[in-house]
């Protein structure tokens, strides 16, 4: 079968390569199969050094799937330049999934982790690192509000980055209180997330991790149908 590699943004954070390597091997044995992580920047291998793993390993072919929740520079401008060096640097085929996205299963996981570490927190504070494009910042915005229907608890979306109503610090600090649960859309652990989390005085979410590992798999699956053509395909 196809291998699969995960492609994240990457992190100077020391831990932040080992959360996406969990998640990346969880993902590889509920499909059964090989499972490299790649990054866009800052770790290491990138997406051209994973395919090359693979090649060494014997593998022609795997899937890439973004660990991305938003649709803005990185998805449609780093993602398809690192598929392009990687196919031309190593002659792997690459078929491009779609990336995490914002969709029901994300609120389904974020709902859970919600409710599973804050059941009785008066509000919710949905965490992303966040983006300048207005288009994706507002969909981060109504996932917060599909969350809030999903766990029962009022939900406000600050941006660690971007733009919105509340952004960074200023925002945090307008909405932190003892009593308010700060649910982070991250995968791994990251300095903006370490920054929140020293200001942040009521109760906390880990990052998302290997929860996401049946939505990577579900990308990975879905990579494969028939009518599965994402902007960055190969042509």
């Amino acid at each position: 079968m196809d291998a699969l590699i995960t492609l994240s943004h990457g992190s100077r954070h020391p831990r932040a390569r080992a959360g996406v390597e969990e998640l990346t091997r969880a993902a590889g044995r509920e499909l059964g199969v090989a499972a490299v992580a790649a990054h866009l920047e800052f770790d290491t291998p990138d997406l051209t050094g994973a395919a090359r793993q693979l090649v060494a390993a014997g593998h022609s072919r795997a899937v890439v799937v973004p660990l991305l929740f938003t649709r803005a520079f990185h998805a449609t401008v780093d993602v398809p330049a690192a598929l392009d060096a990687a196919r031309a640097g190593t002659g792997i085929e690459l078929i491009a999934a779609e990336g995490l996205g914002q969709g029901e299963d994300i609120a389904e996981v974020l709902a859970a982790r919600a409710l599973h570490d804050a059941p009785r927190a008066a509000r919710i504070v949905l965490y992303p690192v966040g983006t300048s494009n207005e288009k994706a910042a507002k969909k981060t915005v109504e996932l917060g509000c599909r969350v809030e229907q999903r766990a029962g608890t009022p939900v406000t979306t600050v941006p660690a980055t971007g733009c919105g109503e509340l952004v960074g610090s200023a925002g945090i600090e307008a909405v932190a209180s003892e009593n308010t649960h700060l649910l982070p859309l991250f995968v791994a652990e990251g300095l903006l997330l370490d920054r929140v989390f020293r200001m942040w005085p009521g109760t906390t979410s880990a990052p998302l991790g290997a929860d996401l590992a049946s939505i990577v798999a579900a990308r990975y699956r879905a990579a494969h149908s028939p009518s599965h053509a994402p902007s960055h395909a190969k042509a």
